[in-house]
């Protein structure tokens, strides 16, 4: 296991490298920059700020620089949040967002596997096709869709009633603004889960082991959660991977729809406004949670498969 994991972590380092250089190049190459947006200003002024931000060397010598800082721990300063550096303002979001997420996250978990599993052990009857039905329809609704309708009834219509919930803003993290922030960042999650895991349910109870252990005699209900159940989780695990790094650094569409300050809102801010340092920031710390859960995902694959080895 040790030289596995140190092989991963030595592999991540270029992979990040390549990711930094792609954005980095990437944004300084789309049209437009950071003061663009701006009233127009006098060309010295516009000449100040760009030499503020190093702006008006090279490519080579500010992607030079970047690195150079980036190896210190340093994102550089935001071109638009004036008085923060990006680390401070990562600092002030991914806990919002990485809090949003993981209530989502555990959401997902708890709702979707057990759909998964209930409708695969009754396969093709009416309630399989019901829960499957909902599932479909939780997936191709746009999650920007569902949020502004859970606004329109939790905020709206039962406005005067004890299932009213805030309709945004995060209010120091209190819980009832967290509910419909998580709900509707964790439904597709759950109707995917729940897809995946009946799927994966259904293969695995056809086994030759696990019908194998049904002819034994062993009850039903072991023969799912002993047996079958640890085989059926790894295609879920592999989503779970990417989707926990996408929920912990925060949603863009959520974020905005329900005006929390997270990093996922940070970076819509920052992509509008071509603020380089804080798109940059966001995205590397986005790239580190997807290598850092994949490393995780195939780490639980020895303890849900006792033929992985990583000899």
């Amino acid at each position: 296991m040790g030289p596995y994991f140190a092989r991963r972590v030595v592999i991540a380092i270029p992979t990040l490298w390549a990711i930094i250089t792609v954005c980095f190049f990437l944004m300084r190459l789309a049209p437009g920059g950071p003061f663009d947006a701006q009233a127009p200003v006098p060309q010295e002024i516009l000449v100040n700020l760009r030499a503020r931000y190093h702006l008006d060397q090279s490519l080579a010598v500010q992607y030079l620089d970047y690195l150079g800082n980036l190896a210190r721990g340093d994102f550089g300063p935001s071109f638009k949040y004036k008085d923060f550096t990006v680390t401070e303002l990562i600092a002030q979001g991914l806990p919002v967002s990485a809090q949003n997420g993981l209530c989502a996250l555990l959401l997902a978990v708890v709702l979707g596997i057990p759909a998964g599993i209930f409708a695969a052990i009754r396969q093709n009857s009416f309630r399989d096709h019901a829960v499957m039905g909902l599932a479909m329809t939780g997936i191709v609704i746009p999650t920007f869709v569902t949020g502004h309708l859970f606004i329109l009834i939790f905020g709206v219509w039962l406005r005067d009633t004890m299932f009213h919930l805030p309709a945004g803003t995060w209010n120091g993290g209190a819980w009832p603004n967290r509910i419909l922030p998580a709900m509707c960042l964790a439904l597709p999650f759950i109707v995917t889960i729940a897809r995946i895991t009946r799927g994966s349910m259904i293969e695995a109870l056809r086994a030759n082991h696990i019908r194998t252990a049904r002819a034994k005699g062993l009850p039903f209900r072991l023969v799912v959660t002993r047996h079958a159940l640890k085989t059926a989780l790894i295609p879920v695990v592999t989503y779970l991977g990417p989707a926990t790094a996408l929920l912990l650094t925060g949603s863009m569409v959520i974020e905005t729809v329900f005006q929390l300050p997270g990093i996922g809102r940070y970076f819509v801010q920052g992509a509008l406004n071509r603020d380089y340092t804080l798109v940059m920031g966001v995205t590397i710390i986005s790239a580190v949670a997807v290598i850092a859960t994949n490393l995780l995902v195939d780490v639980l694959y020895g303890f849900l498969d006792p033929r992985v080895r990583y000899d």
